[in-house]
Formats: C-alpha cells, sequence, structure tokens
C-alpha cells in the first residue's frame, strides 16, 4: 500500500514554475505596480549617470588625421563674397535677383555645375493622410507670382576620383530679401570649402552646395529640392518661366534643368548665429528630425571630436535651462555623488556616480534630447534629409562677439571653414553608409549618450504594471464575490464573456478619439476663425460628442444600490482600458519611443490608481479621501491641455501662457506630420476619457 501511494504521488503533475510566478505576481499586483513604477522613476533619473563616453565607431572616418588644406587665398575670396553680399544691401537698387546672380558667379567662377531650382510655398494645412509621408507637392498657393516662387542656387562638383554614384551635401539656408550678416558669413564658409574641393585631387564623392531660399523657412526649400531630388515630378505647374528667368543674364554657363548627382551619404547644414555668446567661439548641434529620428551617431561624433581638439570650439547642445537651477535636483545629484563617492572607497573599479554639477547638467541635457525628440518635430532644415533616411545634421557656429561687431570675419571664415573641411573629409574616406554607431540614442552632453538598450528599461519598469493589473482586475471581475483573488482560487477558464461589453465601449470611445483628431481637418477650411474659437469649437464637440456616447453605451444615471455585478462592472472595464493603454504605448514605442516614454509618466499612474470616486467617499476614511484626491490630481495632469501648459510652464520660463497656445501647438504637430499628435488623439485622450468614466462609475 506505501508503495502504491508513493507511486500515485510521483505521478501527480508538478506545478509549473512560470506560471507558479505569473499567479503570484498577479495575485499581488498592487505591490508588483508599485515597486515597478517607482523603479521606473528611479532609473529614468539614473539615466545621465549610465550614460557613456561617445566614441567613433567607424574607423575609416579617421577625423583630424589628414592636415588642414583650407588655404588664405580660399578664405580671402570667401570674405569678398561676403562683403558683396552686404554691400549689394546698401544699394538702392538691390533686388534678390541680384544676390543669386552673384552667387551663381562665385560658384561658376569655381567651375562647379550651377543651376537654378524653383520651388512653390506649400501650404500649411492639415490633412488626416499626410502623416508618415512626405508632403503633397500638388499642394501650392493660389495666385502664384514670380516674386512667390522660391529659387535655390545649386553649385555640383564632380570628384575626380570618383564614379558619381555618391554625393555629400552642403546646405546653407539664405533668405535674398532680407539680407543679414550671419547668413551672408555662412555662405563665406561654405563658399571656402566649396573653393577647396573644386582643386584637390583625393575627393572620391560628389559636391552638392545647395543655397537654399529661406524666405518661405529654411526647412520648406530643403525638402523641395531633396524631394526633386529623389522623386523627379514630371508634371509640373509651370508659370510664366520667361518672365520669371531673369538669371539667365547671367554670364557663364548656367546648367539648364534639374542637376543630379549620386546618392546622398551625408549632409551638413552649416549656419551662423546673428548673436554674439559672449564667452568664446562656440558650436550648436541640432540633431532631431520628425517622429524622433536621429542621424547616426558617429556624425556627431566626428564633429564633436574636429571643433573640441583641431578648432578648440565649445559645443553646445540644447539644454532645459529651467532645470539648471532647480534645487531638489541639485540635492539629488549631490546625494548620487555621495554615493558615488562610497562605492569607490568600497571598491576603486565601481565607476557609480557623478559630480553633482555634471548631472544637473546631463539631466537638462537629457530632458531637452527626450522633449525634441518626443514632440516629433524637426529642430532644422537637417530634417528634411532624415526623411529619405539620409544622415544630417544642423551645425550652427556661434562667434564670440555678435557679426555686426565683427572685426576678424578672416579668422571666423578661416576656422568654420577647416572644421567643415575636416568633416567633408572624414565623410568622403567612407566606403558605404554610416551604419556602425547608435541610431537609436539620447545624448546627456555632446560627448555622453544613453544607448536604446538603456534607456528602454524605465519604460518597461513604467508600462509593466498595466498587463499585470489588468489580469488581476479580469479575474476580480470574473469571480462571482469580490474578494481578492487568491492564487489557490484562480480560475483561467473562461466562464465568462462579460468583458465584451467593456471591450465595446473601449472600442468606441477609441473611435471617438478618431473623430477627434480629424476635426481639425474641417476647422481649419473655416475662414476667420481664431486659435481661441478653434480650441472652443474643437473642445465643445468632443465633450457633447463624449456624453453622447456615454449615454448611448449605457452609462449607469440611477441612485438606487447598484447590484453586485455593476459594482465588478468598473473592474472589467478597466482591464480592458489598461490592456489598450499597453497596446498603444507599445506601438507609439515603436513610432518614437520618446514620446511612448513620457506619455507613460503621465497616462500610467492615472491609469492604474483609477477606480470610482464613490467607494472611497463611502470609506470615509483619511486614505480612501486621499486616495480620491490623487486621483482627481492625476485626472487634472494627464489631461493634454493642463498636461501642456504643466509642462510649458516648467520648462519655459519666458511666461505669459495662454490656452489658445495648446491650439497653436497641435497646429506645429499636424503641419510638421508628428506622430505625437496622433498618439494624444488616438491613444492618450480616449485612455484618459475611459479613467475619468472609472472614476465617476456609481459603484
Amino acid at each position: 500500500m506505501a508503495e502504491a501511494k508513493t507511486h500515485n504521488n510521483s505521478n501527480k503533475p508538478r506545478p509549473r514554475v512560470l506560471m507558479y510566478l505569473a499567479i503570484q505576481v498577479i495575485t499581488h499586483s498592487t505591490i508588483v505596480s508599485v515597486i515597478c513604477f517607482i523603479a521606473g522613476i528611479v532609473a529614468l533619473l539614473l539615466l545621465p549617470v549610465l550614460a557613456k563616453n561617445t566614441y567613433i565607431s567607424e574607423n575609416a572616418l579617421m577625423p583630424g588625421s589628414a592636415t588642414n588644406m583650407l588655404s588664405t587665398h580660399d578664405v580671402a575670396e570667401a570674405n569678398k563674397l561676403v562683403k558683396d553680399l552686404t554691400d549689394l544691401k546698401l544699394r538702392s537698387n538691390g533686388s534678390p535677383i541680384e544676390s543669386r546672380k552673384l552667387i551663381a558667379q562665385y560658384m561658376l567662377g569655381l567651375d562647379a555645375e550651377v543651376t537654378y531650382h524653383n520651388f512653390y510655398p506649400q501650404l500649411n494645412q492639415f490633412h488626416p493622410l499626410h502623416f508618415f509621408t512626405s508632403p503633397d507637392s500638388s499642394i501650392i498657393s493660389k495666385n502664384i507670382s514670380c516674386a512667390s516662387i522660391g529659387i535655390n542656387t545649386v553649385g555640383i562638383i564632380r570628384a575626380p576620383r570618383g564614379d558619381g554614384k555618391e554625393a555629400i551635401v552642403l546646405v546653407t539656408p539664405y533668405n535674398p530679401k532680407k539680407v543679414v550678416l550671419g547668413e551672408a558669413l555662412s555662405l563665406g564658409v561654405a563658399y571656402s570649402v566649396f573653393s577647396l574641393l573644386s582643386r584637390v585631387t583625393w575627393l572620391a564623392k560628389d559636391i552638392i552646395w545647395l543655397v537654399a531660399d529661406s524666405q518661405y523657412g529654411e526647412y520648406s526649400s530643403v525638402s523641395a529640392w531633396l524631394r526633386e531630388y529623389q522623386a523627379p515630378q514630371f508634371h509640373r505647374v509651370v508659370v510664366n518661366s520667361e518672365t520669371c528667368n531673369e538669371s539667365s543674364t547671367i554670364e557663364g554657363k548656367l546648367y539648364s534643368g534639374f542637376r543630379r548627382a549620386g546618392t546622398i551619404a551625408a549632409a551638413l547644414v552649416v549656419k551662423v548665429a546673428e548673436d554674439g555668446n559672449h564667452f568664446d567661439d562656440s558650436l550648436n548641434i541640432y540633431a532631431e528630425a520628425s517622429n524622433g529620428q536621429m542621424p547616426n551617431l558617429d556624425l556627431i561624433n566626428i564633429v564633436n571630436y574636429l571643433a573640441v581638439h583641431k578648432q578648440h570650439l565649445r559645443i553646445k547642445v540644447s539644454k532645459m535651462w529651467s532645470l539648471l537651477g532647480s534645487k531638489w535636483l541639485n540635492t539629488l545629484g549631490v546625494f548620487l555623488e555621495c554615493i558615488g563617492q562610497y562605492a569607490r572607497r568600497l571598491n576603486p573599479q565601481w565607476k557609480f556616480g557623478i559630480p553633482a554639477n555634471e548631472y544637473v547638467e546631463g539631466t537638462a541635457t537629457l530632458a531637452s534630447s527626450m522633449y525634441y525628440q518626443g514632440l516629433g518635430v524637426p529642430t532644422g532644415p537637417h530634417g528634411a534629409f532624415r526623411d529619405y533616411q539620409v544622415d544630417a545634421i544642423t551645425v550652427e557656429i556661434s562667434p564670440k562677439v555678435s557679426p555686426t561687431k565683427m572685426n576678424r570675419h578672416i579668422d571666423f571664415i578661416f576656422r568654420g571653414g577647416r572644421l567643415i573641411e575636416g568633416v567633408v573629409r572624414s565623410i568622403n574616406n567612407l566606403l558605404e553608409k554610416f551604419h556602425q554607431s547608435f541610431f537609436l540614442y539620447l545624448l546627456t552632453s555632446p560627448s555622453k549618450f544613453v544607448s536604446v538598450g538603456v534607456y528602454m528599461i524605465p519604460f518597461a519598469l513604467l508600462g509593466a504594471p498595466l498587463p499585470i493589473v489588468a489580469a488581476s482586475l479580469y479575474i476580480f471581475s470574473s469571480k462571482t464575490t469580490p474578494q481578492a483573488p487568491v492564487a489557490s482560487e484562480v480560475d483561467f477558464s473562461l466562464e465568462s464573456w462579460k468583458w465584451i461589453n467593456s471591450a465595446k465601449k473601449v472600442f468606441v470611445i477609441h473611435l471617438w478619439g478618431v473623430a477627434v483628431s480629424l476635426l481639425p481637418y474641417f476647422l481649419c477650411r473655416i475662414p476667420g476663425l481664431t486659435p481661441t474659437n478653434n480650441l472652443t469649437v474643437w473642445g465643445s464637440f468632443a465633450v457633447l460628442s463624449l456624453v453622447i456616447l456615454f449615454s448611448m453605451l449605457g452609462y449607469p444615471t440611477s441612485v438606487a444600490v447598484p447590484s453586485e455585478a455593476e459594482k465588478r462592472e468598473w473592474a472589467n472595464l478597466k482591464s480592458v482600458t489598461l490592456s489598450a493603454t499597453f497596446v498603444g504605448l507599445s506601438l507609439m514605442s515603436v513610432i518614437n519611443f520618446a514620446t511612448a516614454e513620457i506619455g507613460a509618466l503621465l497616462i500610467v499612474p492615472f491609469c492604474l490608481m483609477a477606480r470610482p470616486l464613490m467607494l472611497d467617499i463611502q470609506a470615509r476614511s483619511m486614505r480612501t479621501l486621499l486616495l480620491a484626491t490623487c486621483n482627481l490630481a492625476l485626472g487634472f495632469i494627464a489631461f493634454p491641455p493642463s498636461a501642456f501648459l504643466l509642462l510649458k510652464s516648467a520648462f519655459d520660463s519666458s511666461g505669459g501662457y495662454n490656452i489658445s497656445d495648446y491650439w497653436n501647438w497641435m497646429e506645429s504637430l499636424w503641419a510638421w506630420n508628428s506622430a505625437t499628435y496622433l498618439y494624444i488623439g488616438i491613444v492618450h485622450l480616449p485612455c484618459w476619457a475611459l479613467c475619468i468614466h472609472i472614476l465617476f462609475h456609481p459603484s
């Protein structure tokens, strides 16, 4: 008998370890979610500490290995171009055509292939089908005249050692109707390099110098030329081409039609700031493109290396300046510095912790990098290249004093020209496209970065509680008694399909979010509406349609005592809402990781804590009243307009905030086809509305 009993016990199936762990996690979902969310916040604050030093991944780049060849003759000719452009501004009969002719003549003097590219100003109008695509080239302004046509000046140098299959693009934005000294100096810097490259023998890639007509915006002119370069238009709108072609009087050979070189390997936008830096000559780097796209990190690294070690320029990237004076951030930096010192005493090989001031600056830079990536709007004309998967950045040289007060134009052009020469020479060494280094990263300083393998950890920790709590609530709503689930009592059989009603509600509310997101398409067609009027109509439609939808979906309005099934209905609805939020954040992380991370910080706490206020009011305890207050506060913070105003007041010290600023911000998002707009309307806003519905559920 004993042997039989032992044999029966041995045949009893053992519980699976993963299943047992899953049951334990779901059973203690509250504790697990709190731990995960706090760990996510801590991991996010530790990102500046975990940042690594940048390095050149592609050995073929070899920045600074060759001696600079830029001569004083090149710089003198470039300075002459600057003087001619500034003198042209002082003439009474000076016109945009004359400045274009002047630039073209200088290009022709270097035996370059010079052409003009005509483009038409794009309408800044919202269209739902333009997301994730380039703007429709057929959308142009009405009543086009010669004066309203933009004209880019393009010069091409064919590489003596190349086969015409690759090219490097230099871009200098220039407004011929309003000549400023900073733009003239940027043209001088680019011309000095263009002059050098026209006679060197080591050039293996064609050089394209694009003088972008920025009277309708820097991005618009570059995007129009690049769209024609990558995808030629065979059906153009031609407007009085004979009368508009006043440039045909230029002496020398001017090519007609659109000229091309090889596949664009990289692009560099060169600008000179109008204001002085007051400390020393510095270099600002702008890298963010649409929907959080970034160029290959090696491109930033070679600019950083050459500027610091060769030209002795201070490198700057954008920062959230309001964080630099934050007391709590300075306190946290001192605390982490003390922990790092203590860790090094225990083991000198432990390299944890950084100085407090470096931590504060790294956090401010990280916040700025995450903000501009999450915004999804390009920070310069380089973003047009990134739309075609071409690595490009904007470098803005800031002189020590204002260009109008500068007496050393030649020295400034010489210094900037040598920097651009070194970057072009490094890219010229490449035998293939940039691919060795990172494409997904956040900058904490010009020489430190956080890779995707590190900054995805906070997002994973912030989002992990959503499916865990959703599973726990589903089990709770499936039980016949409203007791907390116990591991031994968990039944995973689909005994009830009541969740379908909640799924229908969630689906309909997300369709409501789609309708709210499409409404600006019709509002933009109504003339004479101010941003405040647009926002009022938009908000009124959203609120009214939401109330109608909830009433049609069976929103309980009775004040009678609800049944047990009605009491558990909110748990079922919250379970599906959490699942939808998790799916939406996960999908957004594929498109724009920074948007998903910022969105998780705002919406995840509200989703996890949302529960009917009636339950907390009936309990009448200090804990439940505090919980209800927290829910209302989180609901206010997670509401998109209030979140926008709070973030703007925290990061923008200019003041003077207006509720109409939210409409202007939304308008800028859809004008740039930013996926952040879709996230706010289709994921964030519906989840917020469902959580508000749960708060006021009469349970």
